[in-house]
């Protein structure tokens, strides 16, 4: 197993800096690169990399970082704002997204119970996408970084509720308990990162500040501990990290956290982009392009049109409602989870099942060539719009 992880690790990071150098000559993004890589190297291409269940479970560490650094960049007053402000548009998209998903898919002859899962994959926006290509100096202090870290942490919310009822369903009866549980959750695992970095985190920096080591590993124990305790609370340990970050926001090292594990949460992003790549069957395309590409037409197309509508409702500029649509424009890996556990509940079948990673793959391409082709971001192709 050891030597299976050195090889897949190798094949993956030399792979991505050969396919990443090969883009940047082309002047294409780099998430395409990672993608593809996936797809060539991965069991259903050259089989050189197999173990995808365990290149998955480290992938999710990527995201939980991804999370805890852009809590780092949100101050608690201003987060509560904009929740507040973000669920209107959040709920009514989720909506709307959900019946086009569930109409394109009965049409296509899937059974109403596939066709409820697909329509409920299609509410929610990647959380990787948006926040990756969203500059972090540049964008996250602005009205823009708060409002989509609004939207996506109640998507987030109403994700683990499509989670639980997933679950259930496997049993054939709802579990109350288990809503309950999550709904009397959130405000416990609020108010014990507060106290915890109040009376332990915040005097153990001051203390020990002078070692770079410690606070490196103080940030990560701390980002990891608040995952797990948000997970057995039953809420996602994505939740869980991000308000691991907010919670010492307020603090003055929160920076120089935030610099520091910065290139390790590429590291993991980067084995994330392989794993969406390397767990598609191709062999399954062409059973399902047609509906994949329709559904996949219908998000990018439909989701900067929604948020743009809803925006502008709420009196937010014509440039700035586009921008945050755009953004938003694909679909997120929380479908793609969704898609995973509905195929063991015996609830999903494995066609249906690829036509939300079809599309899902299909939106992460295309809007990651909009969002860098037209606004700013990290990896922007022309200087004018590269934004770190």
């Amino acid at each position: 197993m050891e030597a299976s992880l050195t090889f897949s690790f190798f094949i993956i990071f030399s792979g991505a800096a050969l396919l990443a150098s090969l883009s940047l000559y082309a002047r294409q993004p780099l998430l395409i690169a990672y993608i593809c890589l996936g797809a060539i190297c991965g069991p259903y291409g050259m089989g050189w990399v197999n173990d995808l269940s365990l290149l998955s479970d480290i992938a999710h560490v990527g995201i939980l970082f991804l999370l805890f650094l852009l809590g780092l960049d949100m101050q608690p007053q201003a987060l509560l704002s904009v929740i507040r402000k973000a669920s209107l548009v959040t709920l009514v998209s989720s909506a709307i997204f959900s019946a086009s998903g569930f109409l394109v898919s009965i049409s296509f002859g899937f059974g109403t119970t596939e066709s409820l899962i697909i329509g409920a994959a299609m509410m929610f926006s990647s959380t990787i996408i948006g926040i990756k290509l969203l500059p972090t100096t540049v964008l996250h202090h602005r009205h823009i970084g708060e409002l989509m870290i609004g939207i996506l942490l109640i998507q987030d919310m109403l994700a683990i509720l499509v989670l639980l009822l997933l679950m259930s369903g496997g049993n054939g009866h709802l579990d109350l308990t288990a809503f309950i549980k999550v709904i009397a959750a959130l405000p416990i695992l609020v108010g014990t990162a507060f106290v915890l970095v109040r009376y332990m985190l915040l005097p153990l920096l001051q203390r020990f500040d002078r070692f770079q080591e410690y606070i490196f590993l103080l940030a990560i124990g701390w980002c990891l501990g608040m995952a797990e305790l948000s997970h057995w609370l039953g809420l996602s340990s994505e939740i869980g990290a991000f308000i691991g970050g907010v919670s010492i926001a307020t603090s003055p090292i929160s920076q120089f956290i935030a610099s520091s594990l910065r290139p390790l949460r590429d590291f993991f992003l980067i084995m994330f982009f392989f794993s969406v790549g390397a767990s598609f069957d191709f062999a399954m395309l062409p059973s399902i392009w047609v509906p994949a590409l329709i559904l996949a037409v219908l998000v990018l197309a439909g989701k900067p049109t929604v948020f743009r509508f809803l925006l502008r409702g709420m009196s937010e500029k014509r440039e700035f409602a586009w921008d945050v649509g755009f953004r938003l424009g694909q679909i997120s890996e929380f479908s793609l989870l969704i898609a995973y556990l509905a195929v063991s509940q015996g609830m999903l079948g494995r066609e249906a099942s690829h036509l939300i990673q079809a599309a899902a793959i299909m939106t992460f391409l295309a809007s990651s060539y909009i969002v860098v082709l037209n606004y700013p971001s990290p990896i922007a192709i022309s200087d004018k719009l590269r934004r770190d």
